[in-house]
């Protein structure tokens, strides 16, 4: 019988250091060993999945952009893409009500960095992207993107933008020390929509799936599978809704995770 295990990338695979585990390199590659299918499900953009540290792993797949995008074996299986018009729309809409944004993409994000001053991720973003993150600035083309995410600055009138895209985007709110981070995602999609896809193409029940997450954009990931692991790090919200509550990252927490469900020896 057919068993897929997914995995959140932050605070699950590795840290903020992007530090992973020896124990999590050496689980996944158990579950491999035993013939289970083990699949990235990320929040990020799939062209934001690109280290070697993390895809040396050997996963079978990935879904990114919280559902809209799935691949398996390097081949892409779907692909839901925003419009034109309804890019541009959000793009006029976040810079007349101060909210810098990038644009997720499969293969490219765009962004003006000038626009993030306050926002470190956006360097990291840099370093780990290159060249395939373009300024928004004058790229006079069109955007091949899935989602999109911007900040809630203190002058940022988030308000404004939520009620003009609600009929058209879902909206994620990440709550920050300075200022909040929102994911704006097609209207009915999500990690939960990805897995339940992939499901359907393999031929999967979904009560045979498991995923492990730690934070608000994995409660639906965590709800939607046969069994929903929390990490020991993770969030209260998120602890209270899995089946399974693990150790931390750092203690050896997927490990933990798949011996509790006798999935290695």
């Amino acid at each position: 019988m057919q068993k897929i295990i997914f995995f959140d990338i932050d605070g699950t695979i590795w840290d903020n250091r992007m530090n992973i585990p020896e124990s999590t390199v050496w689980t996944i590659q158990k579950l491999k060993e035993k013939g289970y299918k083990t699949f990235i499900c990320s929040g990020r953009g799939r062209a934001n999945i690109r280290s070697p540290k993390l895809l040396s792993l050997g996963f079978d797949g990935i879904i990114a952009a919280c559902g809209n995008h799935i691949e398996m074996d390097g081949k892409v299986l779907y692909q839901n893409l925003l419009s034109q018009e309804l890019v541009q729309k959000a793009l006029g809409l976040l810079e007349a009500n101060r909210m810098p944004v990038i644009l997720e993409g499969p293969v490219y994000h765009w962004t003006d960095e000038d626009a993030f001053a306050d926002d470190p991720f956006v360097e990291i973003i840099r370093k780990e992207m290159g060249e395939y993150l373009v300024p928004i600035t004058g790229y006079g083309k069109d955007y091949v993107i899935n989602k999109f995410s911007a900040d809630i600055m203190p002058d940022s009138n988030f308000e404004a933008v939520r009620k003009e895209l609600e009929d058209e985007m879902d909206f994620l709110v990440h709550p920050g020390d300075k200022f909040q981070v929102v994911e704006f995602i097609p209207k009915g999609t999500s990690k939960a929509t990805g897995i339940h896809k992939l499901c359907e193409m393999l031929g999967v029940d979904v009560k045979d799936t498991y995923a492990l997450g730690d934070s608000v954009n994995d409660l639906d990931m965590i709800e939607a599978v046969g069994h929903g692991i929390a990490m020991g790090n993770g969030t209260k919200q998120i602890k209270e809704i899995a089946e399974y509550v693990t150790a931390p990252l750092h203690e050896d927490g997927v490990k933990q995770a798949m011996e509790h469900y006798g999935l290695i020896l």
